[in-house]
């Protein structure tokens, strides 16, 4: 059965406050192979005017991968997960994220389409500040193969 084409525009509550820990920033870095002292040196980060280490640019998708659960698991929509494929991920910083950082995250579907068979879902996840500053956009595409049409 095809995704609900009716919830493209729909907006799912703000997750809980997340925490962004030093030792999760660097546990990500250290799982990706990113060496760069920034993500791993306090005192690095600090020279390089920063606060804290510096999360890795993909390090969002640990939130917003959260996040999209309450839009792959909405039985009005319709999705079986088993059949679900990555498409694409794109990351929008308006600042980096940084150790100490809390941050909200409000997932939205932006687009459903039907093509070969197929069902397209591309969601946004924004993550901001409790207090409404944005920090992130992540942007990923879903490819929910073959519906049984």
């Amino acid at each position: 059965m095809p995704l609900d084409q009716s919830f493209t525009g729909r907006t799912y509550p703000p997750t809980e406050p997340y925490q962004v820990g030093r030792e999760k920033i660097r546990e990500f870095a250290t799982a990706i192979g990113a060496d760069d002292a920034l993500y791993h040196d306090v005192q690095a980060a600090q020279k390089a005017g920063y606060r804290d280490v510096v999360a890795p640019p993909t390090f969002p998708i640990i939130l917003s991968f959260a996040a999209m659960e309450q839009i792959v698991t909405d039985p009005e929509l319709g999705m079986d997960y088993t059949r679900v494929v990555h498409g694409d991920q794109r990351f929008s910083y308006r600042r980096p994220i940084v150790a100490g950082d809390e941050l909200v995250v409000v997932s939205s579907i932006d687009d459903i389409t039907h093509r070969g068979g197929h069902d397209f879902l591309t969601t946004r996840a924004e993550l901001a500040t409790p207090a409404g500053e944005p920090v992130v956009t992540v942007v990923c595409k879903l490819v929910v193969r073959g519906h049984g049409e």
